[in-house]
């Protein structure tokens, strides 16, 4: 089995934009899983998607998307008892966004996300004991499952969760983590309730204001970079994380223990490059569409415009 750059499952959507009325400006693949590993994939990262869709045509779309930024779709299941989830995202004009589950033109519910199961753990276990970096942001006891394959045959296992949920699988998820990604609004529902291993990278975000990066009793503080200009904010994070995880592949290491925090910041600011050049445009991959992927790397490399 070959080796790859990245697997991932979690939070995969079609992301229905409507921007200052109820009408659709834009439909395209999102939710911050479905974000990494599409970004990371069109920049030349061997990326392989672990999914559960529905044998519909959103699922189709979703998929092909995949495929066309080359990524390994083979261990996307498509099945007909469930529909692909849809995510309506509304874009003020301040630049922030909100997003529901029911179409804002209908009034009915959106098709939800959901988790993969263990019979696709097991059929995508070859690609995730053979990959660098594992990345979630969602749980379920098939994908801790799979979390803690991928730690134990040595990957990197990013973590990157909207709320703790089920407190023994997060647990279980924290202890097989290598980077674990959290906003401060969160982290005191997370203090004293999860014990945070020695190892563990915690990265805390502050909105705009910055972000924290913590190993142990070691801490460091990113400042935010400043936008050339704020017309979407959507995407911002999962732009950090994208920026993160190409840094940590380009040092070809499957492991973090060997990184310093300062070298780990590094990583971090190369990401909030690409989220705050992001905000300029409409869509949580608005910089990709726009200014292509070769310009994205410049930006990671700090040389963009």
């Amino acid at each position: 089995m070959y080796a790859v750059d990245v697997v991932g499952t979690g939070f995969t959507v079609l992301d229905r934009v409507y921007a200052g009325s109820l009408v659709v400006s834009s439909e395209e693949l999102g939710g911050s899983c479905g974000n990494v590993l599409i970004s990371l994939a069109m920049l030349q990262r061997n990326v392989a998607p672990v999914l559960s869709l529905g044998e519909d045509e959103i699922g189709v779309r979703l998929v092909v998307a995949f495929r066309r930024a080359g990524a390994e779709t083979r261990y996307i299941r498509q099945t007909r008892h469930i529909q692909s989830p849809v995510l309506a995202q509304h874009l003020h004009s301040s630049g922030v966004h909100t997003f529901e589950f029911r179409c804002p033109e209908t009034a009915a519910e959106l098709p939800r996300y959901q988790p993969i199961e263990q019979h696709d753990v097991s059929r995508a276990l070859p690609v995730i004991k053979n990959c660098n970096v594992f990345y979630t942001d969602r749980l379920s006891s098939a994908i801790v499952d799979a979390m803690e394959a991928a730690a134990k045959a040595g990957s990197i296992v990013y973590f990157e969760p909207s709320a703790i949920g089920d407190e023994s699988l997060f647990s279980r998820a924290v202890a097989a983590a290598s980077v674990l990604k959290f906003s401060s609004d969160r982290l005191a529902s997370l203090t004293g309730r999860v014990a945070l291993h020695e190892a563990l990278f915690l990265i805390v975000t502050h909105g705009e204001s910055g972000l924290e990066v913590r190993r142990g009793r070691e801490k460091a503080w990113c400042k935010s970079y400043p936008a050339p200009a704020v017309r979407d904010t959507c995407g911002s994070g999962d732009m950090v994380s994208v920026g993160l995880i190409d840094w940590i592949l380009n040092r070809q290491e499957r492991a973090t223990g060997k990184l310093s925090l300062d070298e780990f910041v590094a990583g971090v600011e190369a990401g909030q490059r690409l989220a705050a050049e992001n905000c300029a445009y409409v869509g949580a991959r608005g910089l990709f569409r726009e200014r292509g992927a070769d310009y994205a790397r410049s930006v990671l490399r700090g040389v963009g415009d």
